[in-house]
């Protein structure tokens, strides 16, 4: 037996491989599926089965790339129409050399939620492993919110069933393999453990140790944030995504193609630094650094028009693109050849953004009392404190929200360290505001300065 654990960075998101006997299983492909193909090539294997725990709403599955490229088999939970693939149910087994998977149905997270539990038979008929998909994770379980507010509780009781009456009962030895870790939206207190056990699950999660009614009680009052391309995802991954070959490929643009992409409609995505962003930009680009398109390119970017990107000097944008190839956004059409230094060169038109330090904020409430917007999502603004005084709006929300922001005065942004204060700013300028200042650190400055934080 052989096992490989793939990890999309970004997205914090795990897919499996495992083989026998010159056969291989990939459990939750990623879009960019070399990675697999290499993996079997090295051990000997042929792809045989691409098993999907459930249909994904944060990433693109890479299922139809993957069955495309190698020939393989795709099976789905049956309890949703799938337009590609194969429907498995309860009791489900498959072989792969002296490997056998089973299928257990586990629905909460989504109703067609499986769960796979791997024997070694060569070894015994105990399970060894167990792919949880987005049921259980290490340190937390997945989200059951996605089918609205009238069902939370529904969805509640079926994953705590799910969890305990059928994953748990596997035993404390199995090792745990789910389809996220740290980091990702589909569980907001995933511990960063690179694998774990049931066993440990049961002793340190703290989800698990309540009884049935608080865990259903947890949830339904439970309000994650919710991107919007989440949706996207959902009707992708049910129908089938574009396949690569299929797609333009993306190159470097001339700041006049540029410069026409951005007359007709165009989104300009600034993956410089804050300081660089705010010191010149392109009008109305956002400004999204490299880390963080993952976890906010969704909140602001839509399906429908070409994509660019800028960056200083168009250094190592694969890791970038592959970032948006992952969730779906297929009319990325290249990057501003040159970088931003063509751009001002070329005598285009420039914005300019503002900065402080949390010495000059300080001295500003002194003299009198701006407004300050902390963006920071709420967990971290009741964990750690907030600025006395300031409003919040999360970063992601600012669009729906933009109205309640007075545009007759100074706007002093605030976040954890000055990144998403940046990308607030960006949004705010594209919704006509004149006076946006990006609070360079954050609260983390603000605390480190030694100012007072208010709970």
């Amino acid at each position: 037996m052989w096992f490989e654990c793939i990890v999309a960075e970004g997205l914090s998101h795990n897919s499996y491989m495992v083989g026998s006997g010159g056969k291989a299983a990939v459990i939750d492909p990623r879009r960019d599926c070399e990675p697999y193909l290499d993996f079997a090539d090295r051990h000997d294997a042929v792809i045989t089965h691409i098993f999907e725990t459930h249909r994904n709403e944060d990433y693109v599955s890479g299922a139809p790339e993957l069955a495309y490229r190698c020939g393989a088999q795709i099976y789905h939970g049956s309890r949703m129409d799938f337009a590609y693939g194969n429907r498995v149910r309860e009791g489900d087994r498959f072989a792969l050399g002296t490997l056998e998977f089973s299928v257990l149905e586990t629905p909460g997270h989504t109703e067609e939620s499986i769960t796979l539990v791997l024997v070694d038979t060569e070894v015994s008929r105990e399970p060894y492993m167990v792919f949880s998909g987005d049921t259980l994770f290490a340190g937390d379980i997945a989200r059951t919110d996605f089918f609205g507010p009238d069902r939370k509780a529904e969805m509640a009781e079926k994953m705590y069933a799910s969890i305990t009456r059928k994953i748990l009962a596997l035993g404390d030895g199995v090792i745990l393999c789910p389809a996220h870790g740290a980091g990702s939206a589909c569980g907001s207190e995933i511990t960063d453990h690179p694998f774990s056990t049931i066993g440990y699950e049961k002793r340190t999660n703290p989800v698990l140790a309540l009884g049935n009614d608080a865990f259903v009680a947890r949830r339904t009052s439970d309000s994650p944030y919710m991107p919007p391309y989440f949706r996207q995802m959902e009707r992708v991954n049910k129908e089938g995504p574009a396949l690569f070959h299929t797609l333009s490929r993306t190159h470097p643009l001339t700041v006049p193609v540029v410069a026409s992409l951005i007359v007709s409609g165009c989104q300009v995505v600034d993956i410089r630094s804050p300081t660089a962003f705010a010191a010149g930009h392109i009008p109305g680009s956002l400004s999204i650094w490299r880390d963080g398109i993952a976890s906010f390119a969704g909140w602001f970017l839509d399906y429908g028009h070409p994509i660019v990107l800028v960056d200083d000097f168009s250094v190592d944008l694969n890791p970038v693109l592959r970032q948006f190839v992952r969730m779906g956004y297929d009319t990325t059409v290249g990057w501003l050849a040159g970088g931003f230094p063509a751009w001002f060169r070329a005598a285009q038109p420039i914005g300019m953004i503002g900065t402080c330090t949390v010495q000059a904020l300080k001295e500003q409430l002194i003299r009198e009392k701006p407004f300050m917007l902390d963006v920071r999502d709420r967990k971290n603004r009741d964990r750690v404190g907030h600025i006395p005084g300031s409003t919040h709006m999360y970063v992601g929300e600012l669009p729906q929200h933009a109205q309640e922001i007075p545009k007759d005065r100074p706007i002093f942004i605030y976040c954890d360290s000055g990144y998403k204060g940046s990308l607030a700013a960006s949004v705010l300028a594209k919704h006509g505001f004149s006076d946006v200042i990006n609070v360079l650190g954050g609260m983390q400055a603000w605390i480190v300065a030694g100012y007072p934080v208010e709970k």
